[in-house]
């Protein structure tokens, strides 16, 4: 059998035709926690309402307003799965998604679930450069569950995913088709893959990664978000144009920001002049910043509730009930410089590569590198595929992702302290030129009564040497 110019066996046919079955079996999975989001939030609404019925009659009467409030709450759920639905609307997968799950199973493949791009296969799915066209976000949402660039600019390379669990057909879409903009317009499907009899029901996990993207949205997208960025992609973005100062227009340096989760650090920096490439491995995420950057058309075209997933800390209904309007700015009309990407993969698969070596001028982390299971890999990486007398700039805390994977033994993390990793950077021949600490918060309720600050390590390193580079 004959494939991308080369010849494979049978055995390698069987395994890359399971690797596929199991991509789309997890792909699946991911589209079903977005289409499951409306029916988990309105099992919280009757959760509500049972609590409330609980009541004796002389509390309730103190709490007259709460039904009407359930059913404000409703109307709030029903936007925000209007906007889903009309992101995945515009969704185009990388593979086909009516293949038959039955035959996928082997005992040889690992189908743990993930909502992660892997490397194992490279798939091109359709994202125009927006010239044309997961971080704790609360105290229970995983941080880092958050697409590699490839030859082209108007790409984006998502990675394979492997997944397994029971298939069934939830009553997810149904709802959906009845959830409009506060004002009734119908929705109807254009994809057969939306289709419930292709649809699962998930963990309340999942969702709650909806949730946190949700909420990723107002930092990156929306005016709300404003301050957040000021503390976190300001001094990253300040700190690129005075090591930079007299960048070419026509030969702009090159900046790679892994981590990128919803895009708006690389538009920025693609803004300031250089060729930037954004880097993100969470599928949630790359959904969500492929249809900000290539398919929103106006300034503050969508509206969602961001907040109506917590009953805690609120000062008032209305600021619970507050909503948020996006994108804060056109993507396509933004100032981005020729050449702007966002890439699907694993940092270290994709990365790795051979053909990265030595040609980034930048590389920008931004609450990022303590999302890896071994962050001396991560800091050898980033010093290969530096160029000589390229810059490391890095915004963030060592909150390690893994670090609490408990009962699973094979889970590998290595949590190192700030000290140490001065010292690993060091030794791959960096120089630290700048460092400070910033306080900031991350995807926070600005109007919430409980704040979560980190105070994150701020630094500009300079690869001077490939000392490590040639030893290994």
């Amino acid at each position: 059998m004959y494939r991308d110019g080369e010849y494979e066996d049978e055995e390698q046919f069987r395994q890359r035709k399971l690797e596929e079955a199991l991509e789309v079996k997890s792909l699946r999975r991911i589209i079903s926690a977005y289409l499951n989001y409306p029916d988990a939030a309105e099992e919280d609404v009757k959760r509500y309402e049972r609590s409330f019925q609980k009541l004796p009659l002389a509390h309730k009467a103190l709490l007259s307003h709460y039904p009407q409030k359930f059913q404000r709450l409703r109307r709030c759920i029903a936007t925000n799965t209007y906007f889903i639905f009309g992101m995945l609307q515009e969704f185009e997968p990388p593979l086909d998604m009516s293949q038959d799950m039955d035959n996928c199973e082997d005992p040889h493949l690992q189908c743990a679930p993930t909502d992660r791009c892997s490397s194992a296969q490279m798939n091109n799915i359709s994202c125009q450069s927006a010239s044309t066209g997961e971080r704790t976000c609360s105290t229970n949402c995983p941080r880092s569950e958050q697409a590699p660039l490839g030859e082209g600019t108007n790409e984006v390379q998502i990675n394979g995913l492997h997944d397994s669990g029971p298939e069934s057909s939830p009553s997810s879409l149904e709802k959906m088709k009845e959830a409009d903009k506060c004002g009734g317009d119908q929705v109807s499907f254009s994809h057969d893959w939306l289709d419930p009899s292709l649809q699962s029901h998930v963990p309340l996990v999942d969702v709650d990664k909806v949730r946190c993207i949700i909420r990723n949205i107002v930092r990156d997208w929306a005016a709300e978000g404003q301050k957040e960025r000021d503390q976190c992609y300001k001094p990253i973005l300040d700190e690129l144009n005075a090591v930079f100062p007299h960048r070419s227009k026509e030969n702009p340096p090159s900046c790679l920001v892994p981590g990128a989760g919803l895009g708006r650090l690389a538009l920025e920096i693609s803004c300031l002049g250089f060729v930037s490439q954004g880097n993100e491995f969470s599928y949630y995420m790359m959904i969500c910043s492929s249809f900000i950057l290539n398919n929103t058309r106006t300034v503050g075209e969508w509206t969602i509730y961001p907040w109506i997933h917590s009953n805690c800390n609120s000062l008032s209904d209305n600021d619970q009930f507050r909503p948020v309007s996006f994108p804060d700015i056109h993507p396509a009309s933004a100032g981005i410089t020729e050449g702007f990407s966002m890439c699907g993969g694993d940092f270290v698969e994709v990365y790795n590569d051979p053909s990265h070596v030595g040609v980034w001028d930048a590389v920008v982390t931004c609450f990022f590198i303590d999302t890896a299971h071994n962050i001396v890999e991560y800091i050898e990486i980033i010093s290969r595929i530096l160029k000589d007398g390229g810059v490391w700039i890095n915004l963030g805390p060592l909150l390690y992702h893994f670090a609490d994977m408990y009962g699973q033994e094979d889970e590998m993390s290595i949590e190192l302290s700030l000290e140490d990793v001065r010292r690993v950077a060091l030794d791959y021949g960096f120089q630290f030129e700048k460092e400070e600490t910033i306080e900031t918060t991350y995807t926070t309720n600005p109007r919430s009564m409980m704040q979560n600050r980190y105070f994150t390590a701020f630094w500009t390193l300079r690869k001077l040497s490939s000392k490590k580079d040639a030893a290994h």
